[in-house]
């Protein structure tokens, strides 16, 4: 099916300065070109990263902006030379909906990496026109940027796993870190760290969480399904601990002393870090160079292991632990994420929300 002819007009949801508050906002996107999949969204999560964007902290926000980037929708229409995908499927959209296609990274399936790489949202498209997210009823994108949601996985469910989910697979993959056996720590319990415990048991991996207070013990152990539980600041049990682990990911989204944590890993451990922190971090280098451990990052990860790991969700069983919302209360939702009050990621009900009140 071709483009159609009249440019259309959707609502979104969107910050229009700093304060980060939103609100029903009318934009236009752009024709369903060749390579273009005109997608109805159904769901979509809500990051910490959000925060930071609509409020500016990274110092490289525009306004209006329609954020959210953990998208699941249906294809409503799809260009002429789109072969991936047809009119109906369930598809999810991440983070990233272009690249340059010519880099090394792109040409090494590892687009995520691109220095030219399009955000999903508060970027500006090779048209010239603002991206904008997924808390909106519609958006149009490449199909390479597309990813199809497995049979029998639910929308709301689904939708945390394009961000939170496969930035905690991609490292694992990536950094050899997938076979069972393994000690892993995950330092911070939230919407990534919840997914990295999952992820990481049903690799087969002994997993520890790490958390600056005791009050997420029971969830860790009971509901998450853990195998030990550090507090950070209990120096007598981080002690005991020390030098056992093979990889910790850090997924705390504010600064931190990372020496404590790097005690814990054994010989050629990785700290691996996800956390979106614009102030440097410190740590003294015979932490490091006594264990040969490194302090690496990652970031999401990339189209072709997005498919892999919704594919290992569906097998695991593994879905994300949810609270359901409607657009009306996103507001108050991103308040009580500032807090770290939701267990563990909000997603909204797009489709069933009434985008203006």
């Amino acid at each position: 099916m071709g483009s159609l002819e009249t440019e259309r007009k959707i609502v979104g949801w969107a910050a229009t300065d700093s304060t980060g508050h939103l609100a029903p906002y009318t934009y236009s996107l752009r024709d369903t070109g060749p390579e273009d999949v005109f997608i109805k969204v159904i769901s979509c999560g809500i990051c910490h990263t959000d925060i930071h964007q609509i409020k500016n902290d990274l110092g490289m926000s525009h306004y209006p902006m329609v954020p959210g980037h953990e998208v699941v929708g249906e294809v409503v229409e799809v260009g002429s030379d789109v072969t991936r995908f047809k009119v109906g499927d369930v598809v999810g959209v991440g983070v990233i909906v272009g690249s340059c296609k010519n880099c090394h990274p792109c040409k090494s399936e590892l687009e995520q990496y691109c220095n030219k790489k399009i955000w999903s949202y508060n970027d500006v498209y090779t048209d010239g026109k603002p991206t904008q997210g997924g808390f909106a009823e519609s958006m149009v994108v490449d199909q390479k940027f597309v990813v199809r949601i497995p049979d029998g996985m639910s929308p709301e469910q689904a939708a945390p796993l394009l961000c939170a989910g496969l930035t905690v697979y991609s490292p694992l993959k990536h950094f050899g870190l997938k076979q069972s056996g393994l000690r892993g720590g995950i330092l911070g319990l939230g919407g990534v760290g919840h997914m990295g415990v999952k992820i990481a048991k049903a690799m087969g991996h002994h997993v520890t969480v790490i958390s600056s207070s005791d009050k997420k013990r029971e969830e860790a152990m009971e509901h998450l399904g853990a195998d030990e539980y550090l507090v950070s600041s209990d120096v007598e049990s981080m002690q005991k601990a020390a030098d056992q682990l093979d990889y910790i990911i850090d997924t705390v989204p504010v600064v931190h002393p990372l020496e404590p944590y790097l005690s814990l890993l054994k010989l050629d451990g990785k700290l691996i870090l996800m956390g979106v922190i614009n102030t440097p971090l410190q740590f003294g280098t015979p932490m490091v160079m006594l264990g040969r451990k490194s302090i690496t990052g990652s970031f999401i990860g990339s189209m072709k292991e997005t498919e892999e790991m919704l594919e290992f969700c569906k097998e695991k069983g593994l879905a994300s632990m949810i609270e359901v919302i409607k657009m009306d209360y996103i507001n108050t939702a991103f308040e009580r994420l500032e807090k770290n009050d939701v267990r563990y990621r909000f997603v909204v009900d797009v489709a069933g929300s009434k985008l203006i009140p």
